[in-house]
């Protein structure tokens, strides 16, 4: 997502920075006030509150508010909208945590590769695995012979 330009300042604003007012946010998702605070009674979206109580609703907001106007309009029941947002956020989790595990197996190839490096040609020859990296879309498996 792109960030706006405040007009205090020139800040960035965050997606999540919760400015709109309700009507602002009715008018740019092209949905009725009321829809709004129905979708928020269901659970849908969760605008934050001004101290006197006062929604405010992001640009994240707005795209989530167009999106589920969206499969309404698709013909999907609200039920079903629940699930595909819960659905989305589930894979939005998975590919991070698929993220950091890569990472972390890279970091822990890496560290194997300089280990391999630092040895000393006398040492025993190593039973680790092949340090390679397998092709997009295919996995390594590592084999252990028993003892």
């Amino acid at each position: 997502m792109t960030t706006r330009r405040g007009h205090l300042g020139g800040e960035p604003l965050s997606p999540d920075a919760a400015v709109y007012v309700i009507s602002v946010a009715a008018e740019l998702s092209g949905l009725h006030p009321q829809t709004l605070r129905t979708y928020e009674r269901l659970g849908l979206i969760s605008p934050g509150r001004t101290g006197g109580g006062g929604r405010r609703y992001s640009s994240a907001d707005i795209e989530r508010l167009r999106e589920i106007a969206d499969l309404t309009a698709a013909g999907i029941g609200i039920e079903g909208v629940r699930r595909i947002l819960d659905l989305e956020r589930a894979v939005v989790a998975v590919r991070a945590e698929n993220a950091e595990l890569r990472a972390e197996l890279e970091a822990t190839r890496e560290a194997l590769r300089q280990a391999l490096a630092q040895r000393p040609p006398s040492a025993p020859p190593s039973r680790l695995p092949a340090l390679r990296t397998p092709p997009p879309g295919q996995s390594v498996v590592i084999w252990r012979r028993g003892r």
